[in-house]
């Protein structure tokens, strides 16, 4: 597995990455054709996937809000973290608490050329150009070593990214998941969802899609019993593990999934 200093720096224009197209979905302008085209062929089976992304987006908003006011958590490391848009989570957090400390990850190189002009005035934030199962790699670079205090803790993100690796005994989700929690001190807080549906045609119609869309770097769609192993040995929290709309919403009419053939599914869990 390539290492940061191996990972490529030069975007494909004609490869669609999971980054953009969901840039795309969003709204934003960080994306090419290829990334749209792809978003129009996806839609013609899941239709629901622009709601879908808007949703999740509005999850991990707010969140990461209750985890910084609710527990107090100050410092954030967010895998597969995307390209900047509005309102990241560095910005809600430090909303709450202006010495909040972020360290994003994420192995596209239009990612990393974005986030760094956008944090470059911010030296409480930081953006790593890594695999997300290099979990190792990751913790030991300066910045994490910088921003990260391990022995406090820490809010870990991996919000609609685990549907991007495949699954392995070694750099699967699961694995993953155990890695980064073996470093973690009591209160932290693991964030997890993923793309997940109960139609076995839908999740192999959408697992060969990407797939092939992105030239191979692609998981699977699972189901909701693969996010339930991930959460082992942590306290989920209320409400659950849930399509992520419904997810302690700000308000009785919040936006909600409408259409379910495949839906973000997960939560949060604390370790004790």
């Amino acid at each position: 597995m390539p290492t940061e200093n191996q990972l490529s720096t030069k975007i494909d224009e004609n490869v669609p990455t999971a980054a953009r197209m969901y840039d795309h979905y969003l709204g934003g302008k960080d994306n090419y054709a290829a990334d749209r085209a792809a978003c129009e062929e996806l839609d013609k089976v899941v239709p629901s996937t622009r709601r879908l992304a808007l949703n999740n987006r509005r999850f991990l908003q707010r969140a990461v809000r209750v985890i910084a006011e609710e527990y107090g958590i100050r410092q954030f490391l967010d895998h597969g973290s995307g390209l900047p848009t509005q309102d990241n989570v560095h910005q809600v957090a430090q909303r709450v608490s202006s010495d909040t400390r972020v360290v994003y990850v994420d192995n596209d190189p239009m990612v990393l050329v974005h986030g760094r002009a956008l944090l470059q005035q911010d030296e409480r934030t930081a953006v790593i150009h890594a695999d997300m199962r290099r979990t190792d790699e990751i913790l030991a670079h300066p910045d994490t070593k910088r921003l990260i205090d391990f022995s406090e803790p820490v809010a870990v993100l991996f919000n609609s990214v685990f549907h991007c690796i495949p699954d392995s005994d070694t750099d699967g989700p699961l694995a993953v998941v155990e890695r980064v929690r073996s470093h973690l001190a009591p209160g932290s807080i693991m964030l997890m969802c993923q793309l997940v549906s109960e139609d076995p045609e839908v999740r192999e119609f959408v697992t060969n899609f990407m797939d092939q869309a992105t030239q191979g770097h692609w998981g699977r769609v699972r189901e909701q019993k693969d996010v339930y192993e991930w959460f082992d040995g942590l306290e989920i929290l209320e409400p659950g593990l849930v399509e992520v709309s419904t997810w302690r919403p700000d308000t009785e009419v919040a936006p909600r999934q409408l259409t379910h053939e495949w839906v973000e599914f997960g939560g949060l869990g604390l370790l004790r």
